[in-house]
């Protein structure tokens, strides 16, 4: 395959960082220009809506959408990238598991757009104001807004999804086996995974972590990052710091314990796990050993201390769980 291969980068509701991951390829971002056209990039080129819609179907190679689906435009150009591209990835934990946007599921539309227009100490809205989805102005003129869900949805919940590449963003190493993948595919040396497959480990974070762990962990106590300086070569969970790594992919290098921060999970569970949460919820009451220990009041009164326990375990993945699909079903 001699031919250069074309390539559309579209988000979803995203904070961005996604486009600036691709960019974070550094001097590599030629050796990917000298094998792929950029057809479509809004955030990185000047392209338009128009432009995407005008090619013909299955004209572009790849498809990368980031970003969850918040609402009927992210679903809409999502169908328009798999009408158009060959290949798409999800790229990165909101396209594959909804990530923080995510987190939203946990309430109603109602209510955040209560929060946002009414509630919030800097929102000046007497009349109560809300987005509507139509709007016409004394002279005719229309505007029209995106329908807001009332769930966010990851990728493949709206479109078919090939391939998944996790993290919040991927990191500089996993775009280079991105790279890689393409690279040798152009050059003819190999053929494309086999679909459905995650490009990173099928290990857990702990396997890819410097720090050092005693051969029985138990964790005496739960104590937020910002209390204690923790040490830097020591198990995080051995600290008392909640970290995600033994319910997390590796594949990341784990560059979140090299700056002395613990796993958030943003690269999702493995294909055993199916449940992120819960998995981790199990390994914590599995370690969990306090000073007065066979004392059931003094593990209740440690897991009191995690305050934001939805935002602890399920940071990224709650569109993905079981949560999730227990509350869709009531």
């Amino acid at each position: 395959m001699a031919d250069k291969i074309t390539i559309a980068l579209k988000r979803g509701a995203s904070c961005v960082g996604c486009d600036i991951a691709v960019v974070n390829l550094s001097e590599k971002l030629l050796d990917l220009l000298a094998i792929a056209d950029i057809v479509f990039a809004p955030t990185l080129i000047d392209t338009k809506y128009k432009d995407l819609k005008a090619m013909p179907d299955k004209s572009i190679t790849l498809g990368i959408y980031h970003g969850a689906v918040r609402n009927s435009e992210n679903e809409e150009l999502a169908h328009i990238i798999r009408q158009k591209c060959q290949i798409v990835i999800a790229y990165g934990a909101c396209a594959q598991f909804g990530g923080i946007p995510g987190l939203a599921n946990d309430t109603t539309k109602e209510n955040i757009f209560r929060t946002v227009y009414e509630t919030t100490h800097s929102t000046d809205n007497p009349q109560k104001v809300y987005p509507q989805e139509e709007w016409s102005d004394d002279n005719g003129h229309k505007l029209n807004l995106p329908k807001f869900y009332e769930r966010v949805k990851r990728l493949d919940e709206v479109i078919d999804v090939d391939y998944y590449v996790p993290a919040c963003p991927p990191t500089y190493d996993m775009n280079l086996q991105i790279l890689q993948m393409l690279s040798d595919f152009v050059a003819g040396k190999s053929e494309l995974p086999p679909k459905g497959t995650v490009i990173a480990s099928q290990k857990i974070v702990c396997d890819e972590c410097p720090r050092e762990k005693s051969e029985i962990v138990s964790m005496k106590d739960i104590k937020y990052i910002t209390e204690i300086i923790p040490d830097e070569e020591k198990c995080f969970l051995e600290q008392g710091i909640i970290c995600i790594g033994p319910a997390t992919r590796a594949g990341c290098g784990a560059p979140c314990m090299e700056a002395n921060m613990p796993c958030r999970g943003c690269m999702g569970p493995t294909a055993e796990m199916e449940d992120q949460g819960g998995a981790i919820l199990s390994a914590i009451a599995s370690i969990i050993t306090p000073e007065l220990e066979g004392l059931d009041e003094d593990i209740l009164k440690l897991v009191d201390k995690i305050k934001d326990p939805l935002g602890y375990f399920y940071r990224f993945t709650l569109p993905t769980s079981l949560l999730d699909k227990t509350k869709q079903e009531e």
